[in-house]
């Protein structure tokens, strides 16, 4: 009897073990089968897309469809430049009211190439401009108006946060004959004397220094101070060199300097459409510390459209070694001052 009764308790305890067995295994299976929808649900949500690289161009692949991907790269270099050019023409043709017919025309172009990656920099710009007129009732037609030649390239290596070791050169001259035109006393014919030309003067100036930057929003700053600035007046012209003009030994093409220099620039937008853009230079030879050789120059540009502007442009310049001749003929240290107006065409690149 307690045989059977044995017996018959362990084929219950085996009974409940089977059902346990069966419960844990369902359990399992829910779960395993729970596990494998999220795992479907985010693959549906999340696919990683198959990529392929040709020519450094990324191709994904998502599902039937192909999506072109272009690599972003840095950019180090930025470039870009300004054309203008401005006509004015008067024909006059037995008009009661007098006057004369002339043609005028000016042009110029700005550009620029700016560098820039970790803590170096390099900025060049080129500028040149030139103009003339034309007027029928003169002795010499034909007179430039306009005439410069500035190029200024600068490499600098940061210190500090917008503190740079920078070298600039600089160089300034004009590309064609330069005249002053008066009358004798007593004569109706106009004469000419010859008062500069390309590479008389011409201007070449090394500085190196402690330079500051800023730029932010559209607007730059840059000033650099030079105590170590080495400065040259060249005049390749024999009757200007024999004359000593612009402070050269008569005879003598170059003239060098050795001095400390201030450099500051601005380029801002002052509003929407107007910009202005302005550099001043002063430097002091050593020898005579203190007499300033000053070049300022001014551009205030204002676009009226995608192609048409106007742009008031000042320079000012005054170096006592140069003596500017008066109507009287004399000759004496003066301001030198170009102010030029121009409305015409303007076209940014």
């Amino acid at each position: 009897m307690r045989h059977i009764e044995k017996e018959n308790y362990i084929c219950s305890l085996y009974n409940k073990n089977q059902r346990m067995i069966r419960y844990l295994s369902c359990f399992l299976f829910l779960l395993l089968v729970s596990i494998r929808w999220a795992s479907a649900q985010d693959k549906i949500t999340d696919i990683v897309p198959d990529t392929v690289l040709i020519n450094g161009d990324t191709l994904v692949m998502l599902g039937d469809s192909l999506i072109i991907k272009e690599e972003v790269r840095p950019t180090f270099w930025k470039t870009g430049g300004n054309y203008n050019l401005s006509v004015q023409q008067v024909s006059l043709s037995n008009w009661a009211a007098g006057g004369a017919s002339s043609f005028a025309l000016n042009t110029g172009v700005n550009l620029f190439a700016n560098y820039k990656k970790n803590n170096k920099i390099w900025e060049t710009s080129l500028s040149v401009n030139f103009g003339f007129n034309r007027q029928s009732d003169r002795s010499y037609k034909t007179r430039k108006t306009n005439d410069n030649f500035k190029f200024v390239s600068k490499y600098g290596r940061e210190l500090a946060k917008g503190f740079y070791l920078s070298t600039q050169l600089e160089a300034r001259t004009q590309l064609l004959e330069g005249y002053k035109y008066f009358k004798e006393s007593g004569s109706e014919i106009e004469s000419r004397n010859l008062i500069s030309d390309f590479l008389s003067p011409g201007y070449v100036q090394s500085s190196t220094g402690l330079n500051y930057q800023k730029e932010k929003d559209g607007f730059k700053f840059s000033s650099i101070l030079s105590p170590f600035t080495g400065r040259f007046t060249i005049v390749l012209n024999d009757s200007l060199s024999q004359a000593g003009a612009f402070g050269i030994i008569p005879g003598d093409k170059v003239k060098p300097e050795a001095g400390a220099s201030l450099g500051t620039s601005i380029d801002m937008k002052v509003m929407e459409n107007i910009n202005w853009k302005a550099d001043l230079n002063l430097f002091s030879n050593y020898g005579k510390f203190g007499n300033m050789v000053v070049n300022f120059n001014s551009t205030i540009s204002m676009k009226v459209n995608k192609y048409i502007s106007t742009r008031v442009e000042t320079i000012l310049i005054y170096d006592e070694n140069v003596f500017i001749e008066m109507d009287d003929g004399s000759k004496a240290q003066a301001i030198q001052l170009q102010n030029l107006i121009n409305f015409g065409l303007g076209i940014d690149f």
